[in-house]
């Protein structure tokens, strides 16, 4: 991301090469190795195949939906450091992004037929959270990162255990999602309501439900 001062416009701009870069094409990536580099492609079976390759759909979707949120609240966030503390979440995510879509190709998949619905309600989502305020963006993004968390460990949970290139993955994944929860709680955000979380939680579900097939 440039360091000179943009214009509404030109913030504008900006998000719609995101966006189709994003559910279209090849995000822009940090350069990070990925964690799967150097790990053996062991042999499973079909519904072991299968399994894996629908994980790590849904775990690319949940990507895809990260950055429609940062971009959604980086477009509308108040303070410049707050906008800076979005890019930078959503430059390692297009890691994530990358990482999740090489895996499906290696396990003979796709990605979600979905993405484009889920980018659009997530990145308006994610400019309303920012218009509401800085401080209730930031607790948007730790609650949100938190839910990412606990949907990772249920996935590695029940990975194939031979998985090891799609384990290393989500591994990295989510050390990098839980220091974003932390560093957005640290920089003043503020825990969301109760019924606010229970309504993430359910969408996080359906999303989960639809992409794991779909």
């Amino acid at each position: 991301m440039t360091n000179r001062n943009l214009s509404g416009l030109d913030r504008l701009i900006v998000n719609f090469d995101q966006s189709v870069r994003t559910v279209f094409g090849r995000p822009k990536v940090t350069g990070r190795p990925n964690p799967a580099d150097g790990l053996p492609d062991m042999e499973m079976d079909e519904r072991q195949r299968r399994a894996a390759a629908g994980y790590m759909r849904v775990n690319h979707t949940g990507e895809v939906c990260a950055q429609a949120l940062y971009q959604g609240q980086a477009l509308t966030a108040r303070s410049a450091e707050v906008r800076k503390r979005m890019e930078g979440a959503s430059a390692e995510e297009n890691d994530h992004l990358d990482w999740c879509e090489t895996r499906l190709r290696e396990l003979e998949s796709r990605t979600s037929l979905l993405n484009p619905v889920w980018y659009a309600g997530s990145f308006a989502i994610g400019a309303l959270a920012g218009l509401v305020g800085d401080r209730w963006s930031l607790g948007f993004v730790a609650e949100t990162e938190h839910q990412v968390v606990e949907h990772l460990d249920g996935h590695l949970q029940r990975l194939p255990e031979s998985d090891a290139r799609s384990r290393a993955i989500l591994a990295q994944m989510r050390e990098d999602e839980d220091r974003h929860a932390r560093t957005a709680m640290e920089a003043g955000g503020t825990r969301l309501p109760v019924p606010v979380r229970r309504l993430m939680a359910l969408t996080s579900k359906l999303m989960t439900r639809t992409t794991y097939y779909l």
